[in-house]
């Protein structure tokens, strides 16, 4: 908080950063569970912050720009992304992490059965497509293609040395997409005070999910320390410049694309130039020879039958000449 001339002026965090920053801290894994616990309905414990390209602080520095994937207990690996604006191949993007995050933590010559679980979680500032809705799952079904019913699958597993039981079994990974700006600010349940905290930075007094408090500890400007301020106004600054290179990029290609149309439009007004000089040449040349015939006494009909032209049009143009 500062004052100017009497004036206080306060500095309001930049949404994204501040949600990305609070659950990259690994000292702040009691947000990240409540959040998740909220949201999957269930109790959820993160272990450990993966190391992993996805987990680099600087967005430049991360090559498929996952913002966080950590392990949770049953070793569930949950890929955590905070989206502010528009990208054109989000959900290829959001396949590749999910994907890569499978390989990764699949070693060369591990059987298959020790695939991880993968749960992947956007949260986006923005409208990613037309829906009624604000939370969306998305998950792998295998339905009957005469039936209509959806396929449960489930593998034997060994209760003890002589028991055995049918577990369901889902191993595709999940996708939960939260759309802030079409949340009502309505809270009905638990991962409803998360979504208006998140998209409206503030933790309201009544709300009570697990954890939530805490939350509320850290989207105070107040509580930032000298590092997290300076990180905070990197991230601000790095905001800037991406969009000012993204409009002079957009301002050069703007300008080249101008270029290129005016060169066609140059190149196709010539082309046209040259062919009405070449139509206009030979019609005179057409013209010339008409003339030339009809000096020799030549009949109209056997002119016509020469050059193609009508009695009609040959008529005309000895008229026109005279």
């Amino acid at each position: 908080m500062q004052y100017y001339g009497g004036r206080m002026s306060v500095q309001i965090v930049h949404l994204d950063w501040a949600i990305k920053t609070i659950l990259r801290d690994k000292a702040n894994f009691g947000i990240l569970e409540g959040f998740l616990s909220a949201l999957l309905e269930e109790d959820v414990e993160i272990i450990e912050l993966l190391e992993s390209e996805s987990n680099q602080e600087a967005e430049k520095h991360k090559f498929n720009r996952v913002d966080l994937l950590v392990k949770g207990i049953d070793d569930i690996r949950y890929i955590i992304e905070v989206q502010s604006e528009y990208e054109y191949d989000y959900l290829e993007r959001l396949l590749y992490g999910t994907s890569k995050t499978l390989v990764e933590n699949l070693k060369l010559g591990e059987p298959y059965g020790n695939i991880k679980k993968i749960i992947s979680v956007s949260i986006l500032f923005y409208n990613l497509g037309r829906g009624d809705d604000y939370l969306y799952k998305g998950v792998t079904e295998f339905i009957g293609m005469t039936t209509g019913k959806k396929l449960k699958i489930s593998r034997k597993e060994m209760v003890d040395e002589i028991k055995y039981k049918f577990v369901e079994k889902n191993i595709f990974p999940e996708y939960y997409l939260i759309q802030t700006q079409k949340f009502p600010d309505k809270v009905n349940k638990d991962i409803d005070e998360w979504i208006y905290a998140f998209k409206n930075n503030e933790v309201k007094d009544e709300f009570k999910s697990k954890h939530i408090e805490l939350l509320r500890e850290k989207l105070n400007i107040l509580n930032m320390n000298e590092k997290e301020r300076k990180s905070h106004e990197r991230h601000v600054m790095e905001l800037v410049i991406e969009k000012d290179m993204i409009g002079s990029a957009y301002r050069k290609g703007y300008i080249e694309a101008d270029k290129k149309n005016k060169a066609k439009l140059e190149k196709e007004r010539k082309e046209k130039e040259k062919a009405l000089k070449e139509k206009e040449k030979a019609q005179k040349a057409l013209f010339d020879t008409v003339k030339l015939l009809f000096s020799m006494n030549t009949d109209i009909k056997k002119i016509s039958e020469v050059t193609g032209l009508s009695e009609k049009e040959i008529k005309k143009l000895l008229k026109a000449s005279k």
